[in-house]
């Protein structure tokens, strides 16, 4: 919520239709399944950890290009993968035909799901929901659709991680929409308790690493600038200067990170993988 100026004056919600109208274009924007696919090995490793069944119900929210989707159909279980960008959708069933995976896709808003409660064994995400302008109610969906005693499945990155960082210095440049919470919350304690913590049986979280490898950090700057609908668009909004300033910001932010001796990029970025019991 934004602040009011005084005691008597009223909170100002935010225009939670506005800002998601705003978020399909962006991430509608480049061509975010050429990053996503790179991210598979966090779908697969969220599945194993959340020891799915073959059989049972999985539903990806936000599920983008559909890295967690395709890891549980992997694993013959009944899959339903939803966003509210069609296009991402798209990609995923282009991937999934490829590999003969069985998919239900369906256009849907993560807070807003159009299923009845108590639908799905298990309820997933990597890097999805935590986009969300309204954390509470998307939150509070992936609780409903969950059986009594299924599992919530999440991967979010951390606020410290690298891509925390990435998001704070884009912030600078762009300011994000008033009264509503950075995405890295998600990827922390204190929001799984307040989200969570007093409707469900057990909330384990686990600190996990993504490593990006990329030929340089020059081209993973490139790469994202170009694919990555988020900095595609901060780039498109700045002017040239400011665009070079935080270039140079997220240069200088890689190099503080980069193992890598030999001229290309090992960047690791921490995130939190959840699993919840309902």
């Amino acid at each position: 919520m934004t602040l009011s100026p005084s005691l008597d004056s009223p909170v100002a919600s935010p225009d939670y239709a506005a800002i998601k109208a705003k978020q399909q274009t962006v991430w509608g924007a480049g061509d975010y399944a050429r990053i996503g696919v790179t991210l598979q090995i966090v779908g697969e490793q969220l599945c194993e950890a959340m020891d799915l069944h073959a059989g049972q119900t999985v539903l990806d929210v936000a599920g983008g290009n559909g890295n967690a989707s395709l890891a549980a159909a992997r694993r013959f279980c009944k899959v339903v993968s939803t966003d509210y960008v069609e296009t991402l959708l798209a990609k995923s069933a282009k991937r999934a035909e490829a590999e003969g995976l069985a998919i239900d896709y369906q256009t849907a808003d993560a807070e807003d799901l159009p299923f009845a409660d108590a639908t799905f064994d298990n309820v997933i995400s990597t890097y999805g929901v935590m986009f969300t302008p309204n954390q509470g109610q998307a939150a509070a969906e992936l609780r409903r659709v969950c059986k009594p005693g299924g599992k919530i499945g999440l991967a979010n990155w951390t606020p410290g991680s690298f891509i925390g960082q990435l998001f704070k210095a884009v912030g600078r440049y762009v300011t994000p929409p008033a009264g509503v919470n950075s995405p890295a919350a998600w990827g922390t304690r204190d929001f799984l308790d307040t989200h969570f913590g007093p409707y469900v049986q057990s909330i384990e979280a686990q600190p996990r690493y993504f490593t990006f490898r990329y030929q340089s950090p020059q081209h993973w700057l490139d790469v994202f600038s170009t694919y990555y609908g988020p900095t595609l668009k901060a780039f498109e909004a700045l002017d040239v200067e400011a665009g070079q300033a935080l270039r140079g910001e997220i240069l200088a932010l890689i190099d503080s990170r980069n193992r890598a001796t030999d001229g290309t990029m090992v960047v690791s970025s921490e995130y939190l993988e959840v699993i919840i019991t309902r």
